[in-house]
């Protein structure tokens, strides 16, 4: 290959590893909260927690109602061209929408509160109401930080950006530590260590893009900054429903059904917490995938006019899959033996016990996050013709087949049902993705590779669950000498694909 597009491919990984540093080490120690949270919440109270945690990520698209993409999209445009002046009218005419639609929803939220949101929550319990509350201070705080996020991001201030992420989260980690054991509080400690962490952020946020606030907005922008950013819209609450729709489901069963699949008598707050604690394990593949994000959108939009970029994208997606292979295999095949890994300070788990009956669900949402990762590459020819109109679309078919699979699976499955639900909507996003990506920008992806590569990781996944009763084998040393052909099997494919 030539030297010039290795030398980008170079770039994507540099600044795909200081955005993906910065998240994978604010994850990290964010998870580094699930232990503590499985120990000293029940999976009722942890349950709850997920379920608000999914009505913010629902709603935080609402929030920011496509302006995050529309301002990297024109801002992009007048940084390339060295217009100062009107990068900073842009930004303070998206900030100022989104403080008005931010506002707006956050009154009329409350307003309706009760007696017609808090059931969906299951917060119709005494302190309820105050929750809601609080999840609608970080929807408010959230909303007003995504365009100051996004401008570190097109502006190549990438370590400012990762020092306020950790910020945000070893503040949010040190509040809920302290709140929990040393002010004895319950589950309202997790929303006030949140509040505070995202306003010390936002001001944080605000410090460094201070002086684009003297331009003075300019409304006649707004018609082109929505009519790209609103199809985002409807696209992003596909999102929303494919990632967080499954709890409500989940709450919604009924003892029976639950009974009948785990032999157990979990309520349904039980149930969902379990699901929420295990989902947390799909978190390593949730990170390489968010650490592509970051920098793959700046980074196609800046090379789409070049003549090679079509090879380049291609190589990118064989590399990325590489590496969602060997996180799938690797976090598969450990996934019991991480989560009953001691922490001495906490005197528990990785993941507490009371929530290991869900372990299984893993795997599946491993698959389902690599899938995703193959919907983010796929529409970079989308995004470089202009057509986003086609990503609602797109995310409409995955929204029926999220809302079917858990309204068909979950009564008979319950969380593996869910998990399965997930895997599929993405796997036909990713499909239907490559199919309108292809028709205006195409691209010589290397399916045949990408897929041999999945069947086999799965296959090696498979055979961990089949071959020790077969073969009396330790379990430690079939899972080394499964990690290692996996890895190996895997570079191989690689290797290949890249000489076809």
């Amino acid at each position: 290959m030539q030297a010039k597009p290795i030398s980008k491919i170079r770039e994507l990984f540099s600044d795909s590893l200081i955005y993906g540093l910065s998240s994978v080490i604010a994850r990290f120690i964010n998870y580094l909260l699930v232990p503590f949270y499985t120990l000293y919440f029940t999976p009722a109270e942890y349950g709850i927690v997920g379920l608000l945690f999914a009505a913010i990520v629902f709603l935080n698209v609402i929030y920011s109602f496509g302006m995050e993409s529309s301002y990297i999209r024109y801002a992009s445009i007048s940084i390339k061209n060295n217009n100062k002046q009107e990068t900073n009218r842009i930004f303070t005419t998206v900030q100022l929408a989104i403080l008005s639609v931010a506002t707006l929803l956050t009154l009329l939220l409350y307003a309706f509160a009760d007696p017609h949101l808090l059931p969906l929550m299951s917060l119709n319990f005494d302190g309820g109401e105050r929750l809601f509350a609080m999840m609608l201070v970080i929807l408010w705080l959230d909303a007003l930080s995504i365009v100051p996020y996004a401008h570190l991001r097109i502006a190549k201030k990438a370590i400012n950006y990762a020092l306020i992420k950790l910020f945000n989260v070893l503040l949010n980690v040190g509040l809920n530590l302290y709140l929990v054991i040393v002010a004895g509080m319950g589950i309202e400690a997790i929303f006030i260590s949140n509040i505070l962490a995202s306003a010390l952020s936002l001001l944080l946020l605000t410090a460094f893009t201070l002086p684009m606030y003297k331009a003075a907005p300019e409304l006649s922008l707004l018609k082109p900054l929505l009519l790209f950013g609103l199809p985002y819209v409807p696209n992003g609450i596909g999102f929303a429903i494919n990632e967080v729709m499954n709890r409500f489901f989940l709450v919604r069963m009924s003892p029976e059904q639950i009974f009948s699949i785990y032999n157990t008598p979990y309520t349904p707050e039980e149930i969902t917490g379990i699901f929420n604690a295990c989902y947390k394990m799909a978190v390593f593949m949730l990170l390489c995938v968010q650490m592509f994000r970051l920098a793959w959108q700046p980074f196609f939009m800046r090379y789409a006019s070049d003549k090679e970029s079509p090879e380049l994208f291609a190589r990118v997606f064989l590399y990325f899959n590489t590496a969602c292979a060997i996180i799938f295999v690797s976090i598969s095949l450990y996934t019991p033996l991480i989560v009953a890994l001691e922490i001495p300070v906490l005197n528990g788990t990785i993941i507490d016990s009371r929530y290991w009956s869900g372990l299984h669900i893993v795997p599946v949402l491993l698959m389902a996050y690599w899938f995703q990762g193959w919907f983010i590459n796929l529409t970079a020819g989308i995004f470089i013709r202009e057509k986003t109109i086609t990503l609602p679309k797109i995310t409409l078919y995955g929204s029926v087949i999220t809302i079917a699979g858990n309204m068909l699976l979950v009564p008979y499955f319950g969380m593996l049902g869910s998990a399965m639900a997930t895997l599929g909507c993405y796997a036909v996003m990713s499909l239907v993705a490559l199919l309108y990506s292809m028709k205006v920008y195409p691209v010589p992806y290397p399916m045949r590779g990408v897929i041999t590569m999945m069947i086999f990781s799965i296959a090696i996944v498979l055979c961990d669950l089949y071959l020790p009763a077969q073969i009396g084998l330790n379990e430690r040393i079939l899972k080394l000498i499964l990690l290692i052909i996996g890895i190996g099997g895997i570079l191989f494919i690689t290797r290949l694909s890249l000489k076809k």
